[in-house]
Formats: structure tokens, sequence, C-alpha cells
């Protein structure tokens, strides 16, 4: 057994716990017990730290980590043919290159989970190679059925062999690159789904006429099916508790009703949200009609970096400003968001998100020592407002440190994924 202690615990299932302690089992990586250091003992104790929950980033695109920046300020059909772009000019070993840095950032950033949608399968091999629990949703578009045969089970099939520890999935990319055909393909493979839905005014004018901002860019997308995306998914009989949709921004209270009526869970992600200008998600009504709902990234292509210590303060920002009341979200209500909440979308929530005997050991140290937040008066609020990933001291996944800070420095797979994103910024004429 291993016990590690700091000056609390906070379980989020469970009022904080001054002066606490995490007993693990070595052998089969679970929590054996949470509690007071002094009934505990201790085999390693962090000074001015807290120890929380794993965060559990349930939309993530690890392949995008060098992504960072591209198209800022760009109108959606102008910053998405610009990836498109991009994209074209790398290869598997650049997204695999990538998808471990994206891993590596998000270990270091205290995160132990992510629900990742993969373009390549990139994604599944890096949290595979670093200790990250994940599932992976490997993605099709298309107007037919076909890619299920040509795109998915090719790399189902070279994604073999992975340990129990990262599953796969599948994600019909959203309404406007995947017909009602694929999405009801996808459906009858039995695995966990996640989407994309509801993100943009100019993506619902799209699906509802055809016409808009989206108009310049048709040929690359599917026809529009004459109603929003939410409620083409819900005619067809293709809403279900497999699907995690993210963003719903645009979810209007009848929409909101479907998903909860069919318990799709949503992972809101408010930085991407704000950076593409897409708005501010309708987070306090989502939570009220009992929708699982979660805090997640998206990814470096929208959002600066994979840091839920962000993401939360974001979260928290954009939903006392959308209610204009200071109470619209609380730290607490973030912190188990980001940890819980994303284990219960991702249907996870019996084995992470929360430090409960039995649980696995998905566990992050985080340091407050520098910052203003030390003495204590509260550990949620200095964690939620004051962490960052420079804090985060260790970040365990089934009581295995995968990431402490001062150790292994990867620069290896920093200098591949630089190089990746050498080759995503030449120019046309020269890649």
């Amino acid at each position: 057994m291993t016990v590690i202690s700091a000056d609390w615990v906070v379980p989020v299932e469970g009022a904080p716990i001054r002066d606490g302690a995490v007993e693990i089992d070595d052998a089969i990586g679970t929590i054996a017990a949470v509690g007071p250091r002094e009934e505990l003992g201790d085999s390693v104790h962090y000074d001015e730290a807290v120890i929380l929950p794993g965060f559990v980033n349930a939309h993530a695109h690890l392949e995008y980590e060098v992504y960072a920046g591209f198209g800022d300020g760009l109108g959606f059909a102008d910053w998405i043919g610009l990836h498109v772009q991009r994209k074209a000019r790398i290869d598997l070993a650049d997204m695999e290159a990538s998808a471990r840095l994206g891993a590596f950032n998000c270990l270091r950033s205290g995160i132990t989970t992510v629900g990742d949608c993969s373009f390549s399968g990139a994604a599944a091999t890096a949290c595979a190679d670093l200790g990250l629990r994940a599932t992976v949703y490997l993605e099709v578009f298309g107007a037919s059925d076909a890619p299920i045969r040509e795109r998915f089970e090719p790399m189902r099939e070279r994604l073999e062999g992975l340990p129990e520890t990262v599953r796969l999935g599948i994600s019909p990319h959203a309404p406007y690159t995947c017909t009602i055909e694929l999405y009801r393909a996808c459906a009858a493979l039995d695995l966990p789904i996640a989407t994309h839905l509801a993100e943009s005014t100019a993506e619902t004018q799209f699906l509802r006429s055809g016409t808009g901002a989206w108009e310049s860019f048709a040929e690359m997308l599917v026809p529009p099916p004459g109603t929003t995306a939410i409620r083409a998914l819900a005619e067809a009989g293709l809403l279900s508790s497999n699907v995690i949709a993210a963003h719903c921004v645009e979810a209007d209270e009848e929409e909101i009703a479907l998903l909860a009526e069919h318990d799709v869970a949503v992972a809101h992600c408010p930085r991407s949200n704000g950076i593409l200008g897409c708005g501010v998600a309708p987070l306090q009504a989502l939570r009220e009609a009992g929708i699982r709902v979660c805090i997640a990234t998206d990814s470096p292509a929208s959002t600066p970096s994979f840091d839920m210590f962000d993401e939360m303060r974001a979260a928290i920002v954009g939903a006392r400003a959308r209610e204009g009341r200071p109470d619209a979200l609380s730290a607490a209500d973030a912190l188990e968001l980001a940890t819980l909440g994303g284990a219960r979308a991702l249907g996870l929530d019996d084995e992470i998100g929360s430090i409960v005997p039995g649980k696995r050991a998905d566990l992050t140290v985080l340091s407050l020592a520098d910052t203003s937040f030390v003495p204590w008066e509260d550990p949620v609020t200095g964690a939620v407002l004051g962490g960052a990933p420079q804090g985060v001291v260790a970040t365990l996944v089934s009581g295995k440190p995968r990431f402490e800070k001062g150790g292994k420095t990867w620069l290896e797979l920093i200098d591949a994924a630089r190089r990746a994103r050498g080759r995503l910024l030449q120019d046309a004429e020269t890649s």
C-alpha cells in the first residue's frame, strides 16, 4: 500500500478533508481508504498542496495539440478551411507525434482521462503509450454508411491490442458532415458515440435551409436535413444514453428537453465556444434539465491549451455572465463538472471522477504554494480559481505516477511535435 497526504484532500463526493490522506492499493490501482492523515499515516506528504480527483476531459482532440493559434479571428468557414488544408500536409507519424504531446500536456495539467475524437486514431496509441485513460472516438464523415467499412474498420483493426485503459468508440463528426444514414450505421455498432451538435448560429442556419455563411463551402458538407442538428437526430431515433454531444451552444428549450429525455450527455467547452465567436452555452438550463453535463477543453485548434483550470474559470465566468448572477456556477460546481461530471458523461462514474474507496486511484496533486490562496481558507476555491498546470506536482492513473514535476522532460516527444507543427506551417507551394 502507498499512502499520499496533503494539506487537503477534496473527494468531490464528500466534504474536503483537512490534513487528509489517500491510501492506494498498489496491486490493483484502486483507492483503499480516504481520511485524516493522523489515521492513515503517509508514505509521501505534499506540503501546501491539495489532492483532487484527476480531471476527466470528456471532449478533446489530442491530435491537434500543435494546431494552436491557426486562423485565430477567422470566421468558421475560413477557419475550418485552413485546418483542412493544413491537415493534408502531414502524415500519420506527425499526427501521432502531436497526439503524444497532447496526451503529455493533459497529464501535466492534472487530466487523467480523456474522451477524444480522433481523426486518424493516433490518440489511441498516444494514450496507451503515456498511460492516459481514454475513450477514443474514431471519426467518420460522409453521405452514406461506406465510411464504416472504408475508414472506421481499418482504423479499428490497426488499433487492436490496446490496453484496457483505452477503449474505442466512434464519432460521426456532425450532422453537417454526416448523413442520418451514417449516424444510423454508427449506432448499429453499439459503441460509445461522440458528436458535435448545435455549435453555432451559422451551423443552425445551414442545417435548416442550406443558406448563410456556410454556403461558401457547402461542397465539403452533406445535404442539410432541413432542421436543427438535435431535432434531426431525435426524429431519426438516434439520441441515446450512449451519445455524448459536444457544445450545444444553440440548443433551445425544446432541444434541451430532447437531450434530457434521451439521456444524452453534453460536453460544455466554454473557451472554444468563446474564441470561435459561437456564444455561451445554456449551462444552467442543461444542468436544471438533469443532463449529464461536464466541462471539457476541446482542442488547441480552437482553445489555447488542455488547461482544465482555465476551462473551469471560463465556465464560471460564462455562466455568471449569461445568468447575471454570481451564484450561477460555484467553484465547487465547476470542479464537479470537470471531474465526476466528465466521468458521468463517459459512463465511467463507477470507476473514476471522485476520491472514493473502490474507485481507480486517478489523482491530481496540486500545489498552491506560489499563489495567494495560501494560507488556506477554502481548498476548492483555491484549486479552481488559483490552480494552474504549473502547480501540478503529480498526476496518477490507477495509482501510478504518469507525470511528476521535475521528472522526465520528454524532450524527444516535444521535438517531434514541433517538427510536425513546422510541416503544418509550410507554405502550400513548398509543402
